[in-house]
């Protein structure tokens, strides 16, 4: 058992300039010959790399279920971290920029607008925000494309000018792809050119985690046809390229019994202005001086199912990365990693999260480990 304000024996911390999913494109470039980019996480030289992200594969996941994803369990790899919270919004954004949360600032599924008492959708975004204000640093990709690399980005038209592109994967050469064969065949085609880096992503596996659950039938079929897709994928790249495979979250499934509601509970929501992020990982915005009672209210009501920190306390532990000033604010006054089988909802704000069997945002293992798989063609 943890003290107040000690990390569980649970927490995995993200590993940003070790082994992160934040290391994994500029290593990429290193691997490439970019001039000035460094390949931290040791990947094969070569001129044509293609890196493939499976929304919600986990590295555990993946361990369990090798029989369902033969191609995937054949590949060398590794487990690197993703960063904190454990969210699609948050991961492609340190993916697409190279850099932890704390720099880029885009912390969650959902934060609050500073000065506000909004919260932004970083999925569906808010029009009234500008995305290349919200984060001014360059991508990943914008670098390649200025260095010489041929830089295609293979995702759903729909995504093309979405704010969440626009914040963390803008940059040159997005096709659009909505069917896996056309993902196939963008990517065979973009990589076909020299020095090249074509992204490809792939979001029905958590999708269907989602819906029915990383432990149900219907996962593990989205699991084979996903391991399916990527030895197709792989087999159609042009030769002498490079697979990398990674993800953006692992996944746990949460039973109805499980949830902890904030709207049944008025000790969680006395002085509290706000409720973010999502189920598994909370963002508590306070009331002026009410940081310290609301920290004690909800680590007495949430007890050993969670990790809760004040802002200062989490930016101390290293969970957002270095962290920027003119992002403080969007972390909560109080953040809740939430761990074991438990959620923390708030219906009258989330209702679809009550919906959702599968579920991520922690820093726990299941949620934190991704794959980093190497097929060198």
């Amino acid at each position: 058992m943890s003290r107040p304000g000690q990390p569980s024996d649970a927490l995995v911390l993200p590993r940003y300039g070790e082994a992160s999913l934040t290391d994994l494109l500029p290593s990429v470039l290193g691997a490439l010959g970019v001039t000035g980019e460094h390949d931290l996480l040791g990947l094969p030289p070569a001129r044509r790399y293609c890196v493939l992200l499976i929304d919600g594969l986990g590295w555990n996941l993946l361990r369990s279920h090798q029989a369902q994803a033969p191609f995937l369990a054949s590949l060398p790899g590794r487990a690197i971290t993703v960063g904190s919270p454990t969210t699609t919004a948050t991961s492609l954004t340190s993916f697409g920029t190279g850099l932890p949360p704390g720099r880029h600032g885009v912390l969650g599924y959902t934060t609050r607008l500073p000065g506000t008492t909004e919260l932004l959708n970083a999925l569906k975004w808010n029009p009234s925000v500008d995305p290349v204000a919200y984060q001014p640093h360059p991508t990943v990709f914008e670098r390649a494309g200025r260095a010489g690399v041929a830089v295609t980005i293979v995702g759903q038209r729909r995504f093309r000018t979405s704010g969440l592109t626009t914040v963390g994967l803008r940059g040159p050469g997005f096709r659009g792809a909505d069917s896996l064969g056309e993902r196939v065949a963008a990517a065979a085609v973009g990589a076909g050119e020299e020095p090249a880096l074509v992204y490809v992503y792939d979001g029905d596996l958590d999708f269907t985690g989602h819906k029915a659950g990383c432990a149900s039938a219907a996962w593990r079929h989205q699991l084979a046809i996903v391991d399916r897709f990527a030895e197709e994928l792989d087999e159609s790249l042009p030769p002498g390229t490079v697979l990398v495979v990674t993800a953006d979250h692992g996944m746990v499934d949460v039973g109805p019994d499980s949830r902890v509601d904030v709207d049944d509970l008025p000790e969680l929501r006395d002085g509290v202005a706000l409720v973010g992020g999502e189920a598994r990982f909370r963002h508590v915005y306070t009331e002026p001086g009410a940081e310290s009672d609301v920290l004690v209210r909800w680590r007495s009501v949430l007890g050993g199912r969670a990790d809760v920190f004040s802002r200062e306390d989490a930016v101390t532990a290293g969970w957002f990365g270095a962290v920027e000033a003119r992002v403080l604010d969007r972390i909560g006054d109080v953040v809740a990693s939430v761990g074991g089988d438990c959620a923390v909802e708030m219906r009258s704000v989330f209702p679809i999260e009550a919906s959702l069997i599968g579920l991520h945002g922690a820093l726990t293992a299941d949620e934190m480990l991704v794959p980093l798989l190497v097929s060198e063609g």
